[in-house]
């Protein structure tokens, strides 16, 4: 079993962009988006904007040709394929949907570096329009949480990933996210876990403002080019201090990786669903 699992939020972490938010401006429908997503849960909304689709004669095809079009960046690329290739057990947690993620981690040739990909199932109907449906059926089976959306708990997965280790020593967890959805399994994150909030965004302005929320060593980017740099460089340390090996070139000194890189510190293959 792998010692480190490297968790990837996807809108806006693994991906550049928001999938769901690039998918209704590239297909124009933006402004119904906009005047519908105040008054419907999120999930419910995509699934309306899918409707929307093919009531124009839009096709599953044509989702996921403007999908494999979406941005990520040259470095994320590489950082997946060499955590992949270094042992790594990755694993896309996402309130995207199974349809946008997988099309999108195909098209750039690393869907087989994930062990999993939790998130909100979608499907074809028999009419060939795209259906998404929530993570959670929070009519009848709340997950409870009241720091995330009604769909899908984060924290709570983590926890029940962590639960579902088998033997004595604990792995290591990365986590990597930028939205307010990801602060509960930031705060999840046990003493030796490492947590690497996208800077700018809600995330990293909320555990930078109280770091002690979480017991993991918080590790803020900012680019393709940071995540790579300051991901592989966690990983190597792990597997070194795991080894008593010495860091050599991936020493403290050659990469940003220190611990204290938030505000507050700064300042002073196949998708596999985890049970529900």
């Amino acid at each position: 079993m792998a010692s480190i699992v490297v968790v990837f939020d996807f809108d806006r972490t693994l991906l550049d962009v928001d999938s769901d938010d690039w998918v209704v401006t590239q297909m124009g429908l933006k402004a119904l988006f906009r005047q519908l997503m105040r008054s419907m849960p999120w999930t419910d909304l995509m699934n309306r904007m899918m409707e929307e689709l093919h009531a124009i004669g839009k096709t599953v095809d044509d989702i996921a040709e403007c999908l494999t079009k979406a941005p990520i960046h040259s470095s994320t690329l590489t950082a997946i394929k060499s955590a992949y290739a270094l042992g790594c057990d990755l694993k896309v947690l996402s309130d995207a949907n199974q349809f946008f993620i997988e099309t999108i981690l195909k098209h750039n040739g690393i869907f087989r570096c994930f062990s999993e990909i939790i998130t909100n199932p979608a499907s074809v109907d028999q009419q060939g329009r795209l259906t998404i449906s929530p993570y959670c059926d929070f009519t009848s089976s709340p997950h409870g949480c009241n720091l995330c959306p009604h769909n899908l708990c984060k924290g709570l997965v983590m926890n029940r990933l962590r639960s579902s280790e088998i033997g004595p020593k604990r792995r290591k967890y990365i986590y990597l996210g930028d939205g307010k959805g990801d602060y509960c399994p930031a705060i999840s994150l046990k003493d030796g876990d490492f947590l690497m909030p996208r800077k700018g965004y809600y995330l990293w302005e909320h555990i930078g403002s109280n770091p002690t929320v979480t017991e993991a060593q918080v590790h803020g980017w900012t680019n393709g080019e940071e995540l790579e740099e300051i991901l592989l460089c966690l990983i190597n340390k792990t597997v070194c201090n795991s080894n008593g090996c010495k860091l050599g070139h991936t020493s403290s000194s050659d990469c940003k990786c220190e611990a204290g890189s938030c505000p507050a510190h700064e300042s002073s293959p196949q998708t596999v669903s985890v049970p529900r």
